[in-house]
């Protein structure tokens, strides 16, 4: 990991604490050759720059073309991404990239999506209409939608809402200059908690104030606390199943471990290991699949089973906001139900076994994606020249290097496969720039079998991009 290199001229007490402000830290990628001058002056024009800093190779002290930028607002930040992204800054340089950085003590090591970055959760009156929940965040900028959320039996409002903006900087205006009564926060995406938007618990107003709390935590949406259930309806006992499952573990699991353990029942659309504000894990994961009959067996199999040796894994149903109280809804949940406990299981049982359990999976489900994908190609000869190379960033984990290969051959004309060792980064090597475009264009964003996959074209080879670190 690279130290931040000592700046004479930045104040030291402006920067003792580089998240504070939350996303007000820019991740930038550019040319050896730009100065840690010129990049000031480039950004002073969005707002007061606290710091800026070049990562230089300890050895030769030479620029590794990566540097940060901090702001003193997060909607300066924001600001400076929209508009500085893909720009030249020197004549004769290649496009600057410019990203929100994510927290120094951040596990995940991914850059901030900008879709992460435009919807806000508000506390508001119960009286409040979507229309004067509208009236009130427009000043800041064009939303794109307002939601009130009401209590699904009697339909009356929660005096909670969440309004999406078109643009990063928006909501960050809006969360800077909104009166402090909204207590206004930057919102989780919809993807990674979905048990924590129905508020069914009971929780008051004052829970979300953040009275007291962490403040570097003003733009973390607010988790339930896997310690105590309050917010999350378990299910196990009812027989109210659901795709969302929760595992508790004594063990310090990793991501990857819960990650593939989880993986090896298809149709694991997210897995998320829950972390407190200094990235240590809390002993639970989130989990959810894309049906029913795949949650329910993924329950049946690994509820009490031990792993590692000694440390039986609890995995219980969690709520996850869908309506089943039909008489239909229920019958087809029973019979999914009935058809996956029913299903033949060949590994050994947990009692039993050190090991986690494995079982054939079709080759029709080798692949889990919503992406229309491109009949298989052969790939290009080992021999064949490199013409454009792509950059991958997974979250939460690297695929398989046969998955990849058979995602990305699709496109034509790839050569090889490459993942970075202790990266959740990788290369996909093409012999022509329109495959390596084509692949771009149709992967970029999307998720495949659980795994989503920022795509973009990498810096040529003598830029050594392959070595700079994504996030610190």
């Amino acid at each position: 990991m690279e130290e931040y290199p000592t700046n004479t001229n930045t104040n030291t007490k402006q920067t003792e604490n580089l998240d504070e402000p939350p996303n007000s830290r820019l991740f930038v990628v550019t040319s050896r050759s730009i100065t840690e001058d010129e990049l000031r002056e480039s950004f002073a024009v969005y707002g007061d720059v606290h710091g800026v800093w070049v990562v230089k190779d300890k050895q030769t002290k030479e620029s590794k073309g990566i540097a940060y930028v901090k702001f003193a607002k997060s909607s300066q930040a924001c600001m400076a991404m929209e508009d500085m992204h893909g720009k030249v800054l020197m004549e004769g340089t290649k496009p600057v990239k410019v990203f929100i950085a994510q927290s120094r003590s951040s596990t995940r090591h991914r850059d901030v999506e900008d879709e992460e970055l435009t919807r806000i959760f508000v506390m508001i009156p119960k009286s409040f209409s979507e229309e004067d929940l509208k009236d009130t965040f427009k000043e800041y900028g064009d939303i794109e939608y307002c939601v009130i959320i009401k209590n699904k039996s009697t339909g009356e409002s929660k005096g909670l809402g969440y309004v999406r903006y078109y643009k990063p900087s928006q909501a960050a205006v809006a969360i800077e200059n909104c009166d402090k009564t909204y207590r206004a926060i930057l919102a989780e995406p919809r993807t990674k908690a979905p048990a924590t938007e129905d508020y069914s618990g009971g929780m008051s107003r004052g829970d979300y104030s953040g009275g007291g709390g962490d403040s570097s935590n003003q733009y973390a949406f607010p988790m339930a606390d896997p310690g105590n259930y309050p917010a999350m309806d378990y299910r196990s006992t009812s027989g109210d199943f659901t795709r969302c499952l929760m595992m508790s573990t004594r063990a310090a699991l990793s991501q990857e471990q819960v990650f593939a353990l989880f993986d090896i029942i298809p149709c694991m659309e997210y897995c998320e290991l829950q972390r407190d504000a200094y990235g240590m894990s809390k002993g639970h994961a989130l989990i959810r699949y894309a049906n029913l009959g795949s949650a329910v067996y993924a329950k049946e199999k690994l509820n009490g089973f031990e792993y590692p040796p000694g440390n039986r894994l609890s995995v219980n149903f969690v709520d996850d906001g869908e309506d089943r109280s039909s008489p239909v809804g229920r019958m087809a949940m029973q019979f999914v139900a009935t058809q996956m406990m029913s299903a033949p299981w060949n590994g050994p049982s947990p009692s039993q076994s050190m090991k986690p359990p494995s079982f054939p999976i079709s080759p029709m489900l080798r692949i889990q994606t919503d992406v229309n994908l491109p009949p298989l190609k052969k790939l290009a000869p080992p021999d064949s020249k490199t013409k454009e190379r792509l950059f991958v960033v997974f979250s939460p984990s690297p695929l398989p290097p046969d998955v990849l290969e058979d995602v990305y051959c699709r496109y034509g004309s790839l050569i090889e496969v490459h993942l970075v060792p202790g990266r959740k980064v990788g290369y996909m090597k093409y012999a022509e720039k329109q495959c390596a475009d084509d692949a771009m264009a149709a992967l970029h964003g999307q998720v495949v079998n659980g795994v989503k996959m920022k795509v973009m074209l990498a810096d040529p080879p003598r830029e050594e991009s392959h070595k700079r670190p994504r996030n610190f």
